[in-house]
């Protein structure tokens, strides 16, 4: 496990609970250099002064906040640890709600909290707290100088701190050009539809037979080339079917045939559609 990325403790009641927290999560996507098409050489991005039109330095840069046009107010590192809010140091709980309650929109990063070793006992006891009553914590935390609502859940043998938006945070899909309740679906078009539904349903959602499909390929295509190697790409596939019915009619003897499953009795076959004259 890498280092802890913040220490502090959890605000439970009048108890508080030493923990470090760390990310749960790490980047695999596939990263480039930006290099010179010259001479393949590496290529530096600089920090300018616009006003001096000069190369600086990062030990130069300091934050400042716009107060109007041209005037700022300059922050150093002990200003943001100076802020007047509890939660720089203290996961600080303020509720318990149960986890359907959360819409998963308001979710934004994962971390992994361990207890100090002072920390144990009261740790353990959240766990079984929130175990027994099915229930997550809502708290506020202070993170890379942001005050972040975040809740704390078991996953595992842990607790998981999830961060969260705030609710000014979430855009509203209400200018969105969306299908109302005017537009009418057929009972056969829904009864297909639901049919498709339940054959591509399954009983639990495991993430781990999910994968990157395209970050192997892509990395197929480096290995190819390093090797002085072609990739041919794929045939596009085969026009999609424009008629609704048809197209769900198809996808649900597509997924049968996969899963080699006999059709019901009874049910009508698709019959060939009458060329137009």
């Amino acid at each position: 496990m890498p280092r802890p990325l913040w220490k502090g403790a959890i605000s439970f009641g009048m108890v508080s609970i030493p923990v470090k927290l760390y990310t749960a999560t790490e980047d695999k996507d596939i990263h480039f250099n930006m290099l010179h098409e010259k001479d393949l050489s590496r290529v530096r991005q600089k920090l300018v002064c616009a006003e001096e039109e000069v190369d600086i330095e990062r030990d130069e840069v300091v934050k400042g906040y716009e107060i109007s046009p041209g005037r700022y107010v300059v922050l150093e590192d002990q200003d943001f640890e100076n802020v007047p809010v509890v939660t720089t140091h203290t996961i600080d709980i303020t509720d318990f709600v149960d986890l359907k309650e959360i819409d998963p929109i308001l979710y934004q990063k994962t971390y992994y909290l361990e207890p100090e070793e002072i920390g144990m006992k009261p740790f353990a006891l959240l766990m079984r707290a929130l175990e027994d009553t099915n229930r997550v914590a809502i708290a506020k935390v202070t993170l890379r100088q942001k005050e972040q609502l975040c809740t704390l859940r078991i996953y595992e043998d842990t607790i998981a701190l999830e961060t969260m938006f705030y609710a000014d945070e979430i855009r509203s899909p209400k200018d969105l050009s969306v299908p109302g309740k005017d537009v009418k679906v057929s009972d056969k078009e829904l009864a297909m539809a639901k049919s498709l539904v339940d054959m591509l349903s399954s009983d639990a959602f495991d993430f781990a037979e999910y994968k990157d499909d395209y970050r192997e390929a892509l990395m197929t295509v480096i290995r190819a080339k390093a090797e002085g190697e072609t990739i041919e790409a794929p045939q596009p596939a085969a026009a999609k079917i424009t008629d609704l019915t048809e197209a769900l009619r198809a996808s649900v003897e597509a997924v049968r045939r996969q899963k080699k499953e006999p059709e019901p009795a009874g049910e009508e076959r698709p019959r060939a559609r009458a060329k137009a004259s």
